[in-house]
């Protein structure tokens, strides 16, 4: 990665000038059974469609927060660094009545009608399928996002310097974002190739690192596990290996 890169949108930039092609994300659910798996260039085109949707037919601008609702999956990845593409605060967790914006997974579509903004609903269905009917109030991601552009280009520059992460307590700016995600790759011993298996939820920054931030941050990929305790010790074992997996992150 390099060293100039201040904040995520630009990690993204650099692994794809680097290697589009190698394997970013792969995506599990051990409760139905589905995998995904993203390159770089596939995960940086739903950033570039996710961002524009966002800029344009949702009006979000620098400085903007959007409440997000998500649990660890490949589209909350995206979700995460189209924001920062945008330069809009991701606060994952967040009080949808306090959020410009919202984006919801079908568990928590009625939290977040206390957003009196954009409200986008995601199914999380395999594939990136859409809604069988789409919620009332909400924008369904799974219908709007597939006709977007596939490069995106912000209305105003990104500011390393504005917030643009927060979970719990956590609250990074771009750069500072960037530079814990390296610290936290050189901890779990992550170097260029390396293949990161994260069974942690995306509800604090533990979980959005090891899943997410710091394999970008170091040329690494995740192999990211939701529902992980659904697997067998003897499943997980299997996963290791077929996956080539380098750095085991259970909890």
């Amino acid at each position: 990665m390099n060293a100039t890169d201040r904040t995520p949108a630009d990690l993204l930039r650099s692994a794809l000038a680097a290697d589009p092609v190698r394997p970013l994300v792969t995506f599990y659910d051990d409760a139905t059974g589905e995998r995904v798996e993203l390159s770089v260039a596939t995960f940086a085109n739903w950033v570039a469609k996710t961002a524009n949707l966002l800029q344009g037919d949702l009006s979000a601008e620098p400085g903007d927060r959007l409440a997000l609702l998500l649990p660890a999956h490949w589209q909350t990845a995206a979700w995460l660094i189209a924001c920062s593409s945008v330069g809009v605060l991701a606060d994952v967790g967040g009080r949808p009545g306090d959020a410009d914006l919202v984006v919801a997974g079908p568990d928590d579509l009625e939290t977040a009608r206390a957003c009196s903004g954009e409200r986008v609903a995601l199914a999380l269905r395999p594939l990136g399928g859409r809604f069988p009917q789409p919620p009332e109030g909400f924008v369904d991601y799974a219908v709007d996002v597939p006709g977007q552009g596939d490069r995106f280009a912000p209305y105003a520059p990104v500011d390393a310097d504005e917030l643009a992460l927060r979970v719990g307590s956590v609250e990074l700016t771009g750069a500072e974002l960037v530079e814990r995600a390296r610290t936290d790759a050189d901890a779990l011993g992550l170097a260029p190739g390396a293949r990161v298996l994260s069974g942690r939820a995306y509800d604090t920054w533990d979980g959005l690192s090891a899943g997410l931030f710091a394999p970008l941050a170091s040329g690494a990929s995740v192999v990211l596990c939701r529902n992980l305790s659904e697997l067998s010790e003897d499943g997980r074992a299997r996963r290791v290996a077929d996956e080539r997996v380098t750095v085991s992150v259970d909890r």
